[in-house]
């Protein structure tokens, strides 16, 4: 049996203003054609389909485009929802997907309650133990957190989690390829930078071994970065289907191809790159070179990141850069050098002035200037506070 082993789509993302729904339709073009020309039984999809909960509708028709593509060619599809997904929206549209062979799970199931997904492929019979994103908000009780410290909640979640995945294992069989799909973190994982930052930190990630041994592959969805988990099945994050931002410029993209047939673990899957019609790049670069740095960007075809070293703000200096490579700078990046120091800056307090202080900070920590109405904000807090102050001393 071969198998597409995909995710993290984002469809509906933006980046810094510009949308790049255009990009990833352009890429699950090129990952239809693949399926097709590979010849493969079915394709995974292991969650975030799109970007938020409610997606825009151009979002929405390359999805349906795409799914409906498989459909012409009698490849069915098995997808899962996401952290960026609305599991309520995916389980409300499961059965109109179904008609177009898309098998699509929202929330977590146990495997007597929908949790194991069956499909009948040229190839023999696929089970899917299939493990949408799990928030601690499901999984996690009112009484829990209330009696619970933090630790006590996360070895609760991560048990719960654990006996999730290992109840849907209990539905594979041995006449039928067995393959685990989820949408999480796993200890060790290399992260991309790019991901959920509240999803990938230590509360939702889990150690390898609540992965069942069982599973013929494990399918993985979150991580942005595609790798191979060293556990004890094959384990794989196929990663985004393009560089959602600069904190995966330069990375390749694509999905993983497997080939499994039952009884055995599925062999060394093939990562088979999908090119980014708008590929991210980072330049960096100092005031005495800038213009020559960023010159060859001209017609660069995608987006670009500027990091520029200086020693002081440089009014105009964005207008400059712009000037050069147009809108395909979204973000320029000033670096200071750091201000390391030992000792205690002292303040004479008759000669302190709040206000300039702000002003300062404004100007050396962000970059920028303070508008009248924020300094005005700012001093009427902290004429409010003062006052509290000597009310009480």
């Amino acid at each position: 049996m071969r198998l597409i082993h995909t995710s993290d789509w984002h469809l509906g993302r933006n980046l810094k203003g510009k949308e790049r729904t255009s990009e990833i339709e352009f890429a699950l073009k090129e990952l239809l054609r693949q399926a097709k020309k590979l010849e493969v039984d079915a394709v995974l999809i292991a969650g975030d389909i799109f970007e938020t909960s409610n997606p825009p509708a151009e979002a929405e028709r390359v999805a349906y485009q795409f799914f409906e593509g498989l459909r012409t060619a009698k490849i069915p599809a098995i997808a899962i929802a996401g952290n960026h997904d609305s599991a309520s929206r995916f389980d409300g549209i499961a059965n109109l997907l179904s008609l177009a062979g898309v098998q699509i799970l929202g929330k977590p199931r146990r495997v007597n309650q929908g949790g194991l997904i069956t499909v009948e492929t040229p190839n023999g019979k696929l089970r899917v133990a299939a493990m949408p994103f799990a928030s601690e908000r499901r999984l996690l009780t009112v009484e829990n957190l209330w009696t619970m410290d933090e630790l006590q909640q996360i070895n609760h979640y991560r048990e719960r989690v654990g006996y999730l995945l290992n109840n849907l294992a209990t539905g594979f069989q041995d006449d039928s390829v067995n393959i685990l799909m989820a949408h999480l973190t796993i200890d060790g994982a290399r992260l991309a930078k790019s991901e959920a930052r509240h999803h990938t930190k230590e509360t939702y990630a889990l150690a390898g071994q609540s992965l069942p041994a069982e599973a013929q592959y494990i399918a993985l969805g979150h991580i942005h970065k595609p790798q191979q988990i060293p556990v004890a099945a094959p384990t794989y994050y196929s990663g985004s289907l393009i560089q959602v931002d600069f904190g995966e410029a330069g990375e390749d993209k694509g999905f993983y191809l497997i080939d499994v047939e039952p009884g055995s673990p599925a062999k060394k899957p093939e990562f088979i790159s999908i090119p980014c019609q708008k590929p991210l790049h980072i330049v960096e670069c100092e005031l005495s070179d800038y213009e020559e740095k960023l010159e060859p960007y001209q017609d660069y075809s995608g987006y670009l990141k500027v990091i520029i070293n200086l020693q002081t703000p440089q009014r105009g200096l964005t207008d400059k850069i712009h000037k050069i490579c147009g809108d395909k700078v979204l973000q320029i990046e000033p670096r200071y050098p750091e201000v390391k120091s030992n000792q205690k800056k002292s303040v004479n307090q008759e000669e302190f002035d709040p206000i300039e202080e702000f002003k300062r900070y404004f100007q050396e920590e962000l970059n920028t200037t303070p508008t009248p109405a924020v300094v005005a904000k700012f001093e009427e807090l902290y004429k409010q506070i003062k006052e509290t102050q000597d009310a009480t001393t």
